[in-house]
């Protein structure tokens, strides 16, 4: 039976989000789709390949971290669209509660109760007759941990943990054998510590899963929260968007600026991104431009600094994909970009900036500030660093010193989006370090602190 369901279900990876969405095959070329986000681009080319149509969509909870596509599936596709009655959603939809069954047609989809990551979160038992094929367990359990519970402010945070204790003792009454699928894994800012794995077993989890180990409630609770870091403030905004059944998005067009009208939308309060490699964004940029790289994190990091209600311009190289940057931001809730720069910076004619890059070696008694996260940083950095998360950064910029500084992050993207934040904001004096505390170990046979 394992072969067969995993020939059944499919999974379709966020890698940026750290996410996975799943496509289910039915029979009769019908599938089921469970917490698709709306950049359906990869769900839909599975389904194509495969050679199925989307006949329901379901999902187990008011997701905080994409805008879910089930919606535009309703209504593009004719999918019948499952979720928690106790969500409220104000769009079409099929509001199930505890113990509800929905006829597939063959197979048999029944909802568990499983509250803790939000309040009306719903779990997904996939049955073939009376055999359980697999468990989608969105974030609820998820491989090695379970997803956070903060996301509903802290007065219910105490409320929803204890919630997702008893949550997780029912999944792992589950035969051991039974497939999990989880929504969140490693990568999403939805999810406290886990595994780097996607999908797992019950009895996997209640032998390695150290929250499935824990004693009691009240140690469970401990250990979920101490081991939440932060997480970007468009959260605490989707799943409101999400309860309304915002997302319903045609392909995007955005259009071609020349440099003058760039500068002038800047001048007017827009956000030049340049989401070119670091090193080309060092060797010369926009004044004032944010430097975030495209790559799987852009989307977070874009949620992270940029405002939902600033408007925004884009400089690429030509052999970027445009319409990767646009998908990021509308699966987020944000408006596509007023343009970007025709002919990306070799079409520029005003003043332009440079951000140095520095290697380990040459960091030498520079003042080092580091824009990792809290865990990240603990686990290991160099001697005597100020520590502030680049998430945090914009707030904190008045209380660096203004004597040179050399930023630094895992490999150098964060860094850089760290600088360009600083030079907004006036500091002149900005190095960059090109690598990590791996490679200042190595050219300094140092240890970090």
């Amino acid at each position: 039976m394992a072969v067969e369901v995993d020939k059944m279900v499919v999974p379709v990876v966020d890698d940026g989000l750290g996410n996975s969405a799943y496509l289910v095959e039915l029979g009769d070329r019908r599938a089921l789709a469970v917490d698709a986000s709306l950049d359906l681009r990869a769900l839909r080319a599975e389904a194509e390949r495969r050679d199925l149509t989307v006949v329901f969509a379901a999902d187990t909870h008011l997701h905080a971290d994409f805008l879910s596509g089930a919606v535009q599936l309703g209504e593009t596709d004719g999918a019948r669209v499952l979720a928690s009655a106790a969500g409220r959603r104000l769009f079409d939809h099929t509001g199930l509660s505890d113990g509800d069954e929905v006829d597939l047609g063959g197979l048999t989809l029944r909802t568990l109760a499983t509250p803790g990551h939000t309040g009306e979160h719903l779990a997904f038992e996939l049955l073939d007759g009376p055999s359980l094929l697999g468990v989608f367990t969105g974030g609820s359990l998820i491989v090695g941990g379970a997803a956070r519970t903060d996301l509903a402010g802290s007065e219910q945070t105490e409320a929803l943990s204890r919630a997702q204790y008893r949550s997780l003792r029912r999944l792992a009454g589950l035969p051991d054998s039974t497939p999990v699928f989880p929504t969140h894994g490693a990568g999403s800012f939805c999810s406290a510590p886990g595994d780097s794995e996607r999908t797992s077993t019950i009895g996997r989890e209640k032998a390695t899963n150290p929250l499935m180990a824990a004693p009691d409630e009240d140690a469970f609770v401990r250990q979920l929260l101490g081991g939440l870091g932060s997480f970007p403030p468009y959260f605490l905004r989707l799943p409101e968007e999400n309860r309304r059944g915002s997302g319903l998005a045609a392909d995007p067009a955005v259009p071609g600026l020349d440099a003058s009208k760039v500068a002038k939308l800047a001048q007017l309060g827009a956000v030049v991104i340049d989401v070119r490699p670091v090193r080309e964004f060092a060797a010369g940029h926009i004044p004032g431009a944010l430097s975030i790289h495209l790559r799987a994190q852009f989307v977070s990091w874009l949620g992270w600094l940029l405002d939902p209600a600033t408007p925004y311009v884009i400089v690429r190289r030509p052999d970027q994909d445009l319409a990767e940057v646009v998908w990021q931001a509308v699966k987020i809730g944000y408006d596509v970009p007023l343009g970007e720069l025709a002919g990306g910076m070799a079409a520029w004619d005003g003043p332009t900036l440079q951000t140095p890059l520095l290697t380990a070696s040459e960091i030498g008694d520079h003042r080092v500030l580091d824009v990792r996260q809290d865990s990240e940083f603990h686990n290991g950095h160099v001697p005597g660093a100020v520590h502030v998360e680049l998430g945090d950064l914009p707030d904190h910029v008045a209380d660096l010193p203004t004597e040179p500084i050399v930023v630094m992050c895992g490999h150098g993207e964060r860094a850089m989006t760290a600088a360009s934040i600083l030079r907004r904001h006036g500091h002149a004096a900005v190095r960059v370090l090109e690598g990590g505390v791996d490679d200042w170990t190595a050219a300094t046979g140092k240890s970090l602190a």
